[in-house]
């Protein structure tokens, strides 16, 4: 009988049900910050493989630094993925901007 608990594929299923994170992923140069918003799983390391990009953070830019697609990181969050806390304030700041954005009236042509 072996040490393990369970074999080796009952392992590998519970790899594919591993908690996930969104989390920043740091892609930019020394003095040019960027950061990849990221779904990734939360044993990874922080520039490891990704699950999926949600949008970038430009820490440097003014106005708005951050470009995330909002419908990805709603659908991320009810799956289950937990944003760090820095993520939870970037999704938070980017929900007000996006609720202010359609309140502007169109112009007229």
């Amino acid at each position: 009988m072996s040490s393990f608990p369970f074999s080796k594929e009952e392992s590998l299923r519970q790899t594919s049900d591993m908690a996930l994170k969104i989390r920043l992923s740091k892609v930019g140069s020394v003095h040019q910050p960027l950061y990849r918003v990221v779904v990734t799983e939360a044993r990874s390391r922080r520039d490891g493989a990704a699950v999926e990009n949600l949008g970038t953070y430009r820490p440097k830019d003014k106005g708005s630094p951050i470009k995330l697609d909002m419908e990805r990181v709603e659908y991320w969050l009810s799956k289950g993925a937990l944003p760090t806390n820095t993520m939870h304030a970037m999704i938070k700041k980017a929900r007000r901007s996006n609720e202010a954005k359609p309140a502007a009236p169109a112009a007229a042509v």
